[in-house]
């Protein structure tokens, strides 16, 4: 008897970038417009995240012109870069896998 080629599935390997289980992230960029303040506080009420993770992240927006700032599945990624755009700032989602 021949020998078959056994294929099994590895969900450790991401293929689908589209995947919904896939790990997203929300990458703010900086501009010239919005203060450090409304940055912070926009990111806060986003994310969630505490005010000191909010002043690092703005912090590297603002000197290195981009940062991550939440990891998560795509729809809620999508809707933490919904909530940050309405001050005005560049968002993109991206799949991180």
């Amino acid at each position: 008897m021949p020998e078959q080629t056994v294929v099994l599935p590895r969900p450790d390997v991401l293929n689908d970038s589209a995947d919904s289980t896939a790990e997203w992230r929300v990458i703010v960029f900086d501009n010239p417009i919005n203060t450090f303040d409304q940055v912070i506080g926009i990111l806060q009420k986003a994310t969630g995240c505490t005010l000191e993770e909010a002043e690092m992240e703005t912090w590297e927006v603002h000197h290195l012109g981009r940062s991550v700032v939440h990891y998560a599945d795509e729809v809620e990624c999508e809707r933490v870069a919904a909530v940050i755009r309405t001050i005005g700032i560049r968002v993109e989602v991206d799949c991180a896998g």
